[in-house]
């Protein structure tokens, strides 16, 4: 089985760094701190960020302007030149102990975002959501703490991490009405917990896993283990595929309550694999 180290990317810190991506329509890195409510992104060597003064899960690049969908606390918000636009109230949606989490759009540009316990406490933290054009759905509900999303290359399968569950599910998706149907764990985790994941051409899961210091690569179809990417931090929280050609992984780690000098910090890794462009989100 391949393994590689990963190498530090810079020399900040965070509380609950989250939610990576890379648009190469501008050629941006971006990423959220969940507990510091902020998000960062990093074009021409320059790191700019916008602070919401509330937690937010993450920060989806948008279709067709420069900006992000960003999942707030309770509130889903257009981020664009600096200016936040409330676009869709979750409030109606979630129990008062709950807030956001990670978010991906789908093939068509639909937000599905999880609610989780603000703790990361209790059986039940939340549910699994779809945001079309302002239209909220449950998709899977009960979920502990809804986390990592990819859809295979030929739009037939979504996977799912629920972190308190310590498993990937799979489901059949159906691209043109944006349902989930038929879940099932296609891989247990142990040794940590499942967090943010991304996909690469191939249909390869490459997931992060909090408390394991590590990100596994494995098969989209078999659940086969076939690669770790090890990681300095701790809580290793996610990763997306950067760069021109892109094969290298960017990942982000949490820092809150740990003192290694490795937590809380980004990295990079080449590995040998061929990521995808993410999908953008419709407001």
């Amino acid at each position: 089985m391949k393994e590689y180290q990963a190498a530090l990317f810079d020399a900040a810190k965070y509380r609950l760094a989250e939610s990576p991506f890379y648009d190469p329509r501008y050629d941006r890195l971006s990423w959220v701190d969940i507990q510091d409510g902020k998000v960062f992104w990093r074009r021409d060597g320059v790191t700019c960020v916008h602070e919401f003064g509330e937690p937010v899960g993450a920060a989806v690049p948008l279709a067709g302007e420069d900006g992000f969908l960003v999942a707030g606390e309770r509130t889903l918000w257009k981020l664009c030149r600096g200016e936040q636009t409330a676009v869709c109230d979750l409030s109606g949606a979630y129990l008062p102990w709950q807030r956001s989490n990670d978010a991906k759009a789908d093939p068509h540009g639909r937000l599905f975002v999880g609610s989780c316990a603000k703790d990361f406490t209790g059986m039940e933290g939340g549910d699994l959501y779809r945001c079309d054009r302002g239209v909220l759905t449950v998709m899977q509900p009960g979920t502990r703490i809804a986390n990592g999303m990819a859809w295979s290359a030929d739009r037939k399968t979504f996977w799912f991490s629920d972190s308190n569950e310590h498993a990937v599910f799979a489901y059949d998706f159906d691209e043109e009405s944006g349902d989930i149907a038929d879940r099932r764990v296609l891989f247990p985790v142990e040794g940590g917990v499942p967090d943010g994941m991304c996909v690469d051409a191939e249909d390869r899961l490459w997931l992060a896993v909090w408390g394991g210091s590590r990100i596994e690569c494995r098969d989209g179809h078999t659940g086969e283990l076939l690669a770790l990417v090890r990681v300095p931090g701790l809580h290793t929280t996610s990763c997306c595929f950067v760069g021109p050609d892109w094969r290298r992984l960017f990942i982000t780690t949490a820092g809150d309550g740990l003192t290694g000098e490795g937590d809380g910090r980004l990295y990079m890794c080449d590995v040998d694999a061929v990521g995808l462009p993410p999908d953008y989100a419709v407001v």
